[in-house]
């Protein structure tokens, strides 16, 4: 039952707070950590070698950290153990700061174009200085539908799967392939590694989020959608999510991008390329914690079922 109080306490505590932004993050330490290592390694021969053995190595890293801390604490008090748990838990959630940011890029773009944009720059990686109204809607949306499985299904899943160590290094996964993973020219070898390791850690939780997202809509048709627009896109993953809230709302996501500069000519995931609007949004957040709640009580099941994790 402690683990089923960490989970709860740490899940709450990101539902009313969300992210500590006076607080020292692990998640920003783990990007000053991968800025280190990049800086230093993606350069001259063996570029993939070098960015593969840098991400398996903070990955590792990273687990045994969290393991060994948690251990020792749990060794001196068992509630010192819980304390550990719930403060990663609360950590490594990020489902109410995206519908937060997501929410303001609404509420900037009605007061102007611009002002839309640079809200919306804040949680997505494309070039947004050329994007029309629609564009920047849509992308916070895509960002939504993503972040639910990347913030939220994930992190959970890796609980489930070896306790708050594995949810860490779950996190160092993301974050590696949200800062290296690219195929551009500077990141195509070296962030190789680190965007397949992302692939498999995120395979089973991106199609769990959808099917989750199709569960909270109630409409279980939306299923067959999923299947047939889920691989639009270049990632094996992102697609799933992307394609469930496309379904959800009947609109059109995908399309063609700038990153760093480079255009990235996406395939479009739905057909009906109608106009998104704050009612769209709200719907989208309702579906978001609906699955989220669906979610953290999977997660308290496996805990309480897993004899593996103490």
């Amino acid at each position: 039952m402690t683990k089923i109080l960490s989970l709860l306490v740490g899940w709450v505590l990101d539902l009313f707070l969300g992210d500590p932004s006076r607080l020292p993050h692990p998640v920003v330490g783990f990007g000053k950590m991968i800025a280190f290592g990049e800086h230093r390694l993606n350069k001259g021969m063996h570029r993939k070698v070098k960015g593969a053995l840098m991400a398996i190595a903070l990955i590792i890293l990273v687990f045994l950290v969290g393991w060994t801390i948690r251990h020792l604490l749990c060794l001196a008090n068992v509630w010192l153990g819980v304390a550990f748990d719930a403060i990663i838990v609360f950590y490594c959630l990020a489902g109410t700061t995206l519908i937060r940011e997501v929410r303001a890029v609404f509420v900037a773009l009605d007061h102007s174009l611009e002002d839309g944009r640079r809200q919306v720059a804040r949680i997505v990686g494309r070039d947004t200085s050329e994007l029309s109204a629609q564009e920047v809607r849509t992308a916070a949306l895509e960002t939504l539908a993503e972040n639910l499985s990347d913030g939220v299904t994930a992190p959970l899943f890796w609980l489930a799967v070896a306790g708050t160590p594995g949810m860490l290094a779950y996190k160092m996964v993301n974050t590696l392939d949200s800062m290296i993973g690219y195929r551009t020219e500077r990141y195509k070898d070296f962030g190789c590694w680190a965007a397949h390791i992302d692939d498999v850690a995120n395979y089973i939780p991106a199609r769990l989020t959808a099917l989750l997202m199709v569960i909270a809509s109630g409409r279980l048709g939306l299923l067959s959608f999923v299947a047939k627009y889920g691989r639009n896109h270049a990632s094996p993953n992102s697609g799933y999510p992307e394609a469930a809230l496309a379904g959800i709302l009947g609109c059109r996501f995908g399309g063609p991008h700038y990153y760093f500069g480079q255009l990235f000519d996406k395939p479009f995931i739905g057909e009906q390329d109608r106009q998104l609007t704050t009612a769209d949004m709200e719907k989208a957040v309702r579906i978001n914690r609906v699955a989220e709640v669906v979610m953290v009580a999977l997660t308290a099941i496996i805990l309480f079922l897993n004899p593996y994790l103490k």
